[in-house]
């Protein structure tokens, strides 16, 4: 579908449509400081994840006049379900993995959050303080965003890495300003039905003895990065997904088949 780029007060308008997810949050100050950090850029979705703390009187002292937000905290047990109406999901990494993932910096991750937050639910999702995000929890997410911070000391608490983030979010809703040019919009799948999909394929490659169930290894890893990579609209999943039962159909009819004779 067509659609013109949103003018300056549309796109600020849409900015608390952004959430900001955080996962296993141990420090009831850091929610405090990082709600602080939303709201001095115009975002306002705040989603705890597992949240080792509750929020307290420290939450709220630095938060420092967001209490509005701590107020409406939404929290979700497992990041799967904070993401599943999602249909770009944006999680931070501060290390390489042994599996790399398509990656963004925090400008260009700032930019693909806007253009898309019309469409869907976006998030950016940021890990435990003293770990991150886990590798289950990366493969969540689409892209990869990493601050490019000095390497001698990169020391970034929790909510310097947001307020990075969130500043490059909102500067690429105002440079959509006097824009009026006709761009195409592509329509992506939610993070639900993304995992579906994953799901599917897997049970498929399963059953035609692709993947070894009892030494799985890293294949579906592995298909998530490339599909990752790929990032298929919500049409072309659906191509796939109707290849997958096509496949699956195919087999029950030749093991029928050959039962019969």
């Amino acid at each position: 579908m067509n659609d013109q780029i949103l003018d300056k007060a549309d796109s600020l308008a849409l900015l608390p449509n952004v959430k900001v997810i955080l996962v296993g949050t141990t420090h009831p100050g850091n929610i405090g400081s990082v709600a602080r950090a939303m709201k001095t850029m115009g975002l306002s979705d705040l989603v705890l994840v597992d949240p080792q703390t509750e929020i307290n009187d420290k939450s709220y002292a630095l938060s420092a006049g967001a209490k509005d937000l701590l107020d409406s905290v939404t929290i979700k047990p497992t990041l799967e379900e904070a993401v599943s109406d999602c249909g770009l999901v944006i999680g931070t990494s501060a290390r390489s993995r042994t599996l790399p993932w398509p990656m963004l910096d925090p400008r260009q991750s700032g930019e693909k959050l806007i253009k898309e937050v019309s469409d869907y639910p976006v998030a950016v999702v940021f890990g435990r303080e003293n770990s991150g995000l886990s590798n289950d929890e990366l493969q969540l997410c689409q892209f990869h965003v990493c601050i490019p911070a000095n390497p001698e000391y990169s020391s970034l608490n929790l909510a310097m890495a947001v307020q990075t983030l969130t500043y490059e979010i909102r500067m690429a809703a105002l440079a959509t300003v006097d824009k009026t040019k006709e761009v195409e919009k592509q329509e992506y799948p939610s993070s639900e039905n993304l995992e579906g999909f994953y799901k599917h394929l897997e049970e498929t490659l399963t059953e035609v003895g692709f993947i070894i169930k009892a030494h799985p290894g890293q294949i579906m890893a592995k298909l998530r990065r490339l599909y990752n990579r790929a990032r298929p609209e919500v049409a072309e999943l659906n191509i796939l997904r109707g290849i997958l039962t096509s496949t699956q159909r195919g087999r029950i009819e030749k093991d029928t088949q050959a039962k019969e004779d």
